[in-house]
């Protein structure tokens, strides 16, 4: 089977803990991946909300020099997808492809020329935020959001200008309204859940939802617990009944899988990259058909990714 998984930490993980792509105690090595036809993730640059200004944007250098630097030495099994010829040569031919995300715009250190480096480094995606509150707005975890700075409005389109993607994921509500009115160019939410079935406030409210299906977007169903259930029981029952409300509202088209391996706990039926097909088979007991399964494991991140690269 393929799998794209829309967000995963694991270069956070190797870069502070100095571990290695290939074999790690990590969710996600490509040791893990090897019975995966297909294989693609984005890796994404954490930047906790205690990092900001030059040690953020510090941080995310080490990160990508790391990952760049792992990608080399392991250069017969992955790549990094900088373009769509990249990612249809994985599809294609199999085997293991990377494309670099950052999670929180801080990354960029307060200084909006930063984002065509960025680019230079094979960055397709960006949140805005993280939790808290950074140059560009404030996340889903700020008391009276007050949604987009000048600064993050300026940044919407020097993204969008520059073909990377906005992730409105751990955005506030505020914040998502205000990015949903200026863009230009779908946008994703990489690792976002339903309001409706677990309350947290980083999840998706219906109506964020037809809005991001709305224009063209992508959501990436994740498997974060805190984000699965109201109850600390989460299991891969409560991703089939996000899966099953995410489908109520017609987003067979918009729905992948962001797993946030590395980033989060996550049930142990779906603890690690390896465990992927077991996830799979288990739709296909509960009655889901294969060419709904392949559209949500992998083509429509695919087809979505391969439209803005």
């Amino acid at each position: 089977m393929r799998f794209f998984d829309l967000h995963c930490d694991t270069i956070y993980e190797i870069t502070k803990k100095n571990g290695d792509i290939f074999k790690n105690d990590f969710s996600v090595s490509l040791e893990k991946t090897k019975n995966l036809k297909s294989y693609i993730g984005c890796f994404a640059v954490w930047i906790p909300d205690s990092l900001r200004g030059w040690a953020a944007f510090d941080f995310f250098e080490k990160c990508q020099k790391t990952l760049h630097a792992q990608s080399k030495k392991h250069e017969n099994m992955v790549r990094i997808c900088k373009s769509a010829d990249d990612i249809e040569k994985i599809k294609n031919e199999g085997g293991n492809g990377i494309i670099l995300t950052v999670e929180g715009s801080s990354a960029l250190g307060g200084d909006i020329s930063r984002v065509s480096h960025v680019k230079k480094c094979g960055v397709k995606i960006m949140t805005l935020t993280w939790n808290g509150v950074c140059e560009a707005g404030d996340g889903a975890k700020v008391n009276n959001p007050k949604g987009l700075t000048k600064f993050g409005k300026n940044l919407v389109k020097k993204l969008e200008e520059n073909d990377i993607i906005i992730d409105i994921s751990h955005a506030s509500e505020k914040l998502f309204y205000d990015v949903a009115e200026i863009c230009e160019k779908p946008i994703v939410a990489t690792h976002s859940n339903c309001k409706k079935i677990c309350g947290n406030p980083r999840n998706l409210t219906d109506e964020q939802i037809k809005i991001i299906k709305e224009k063209g977007g992508l959501i990436g169903l994740t498997f974060c617990k805190d984000f699965l259930s109201n109850s600390k029981n989460a299991s891969r029952d409560d991703i089939v009944r996000h899966f099953e409300h995410f489908l109520s509202l017609s987003c067979e088209d918009n729905l992948a899988f962001g797993s946030d391996f590395d980033g989060a706990d996550t049930p142990e039926e779906i603890s690690s990259i390896d465990k992927i097909e077991n996830l799979y088979e288990y739709f296909l007991k509960k009655g889901y058909k294969e060419n709904l399964l392949d559209k949500v494991f992998f083509s429509n991140a695919y087809n979505f990714v391969n439209k803005v690269f």
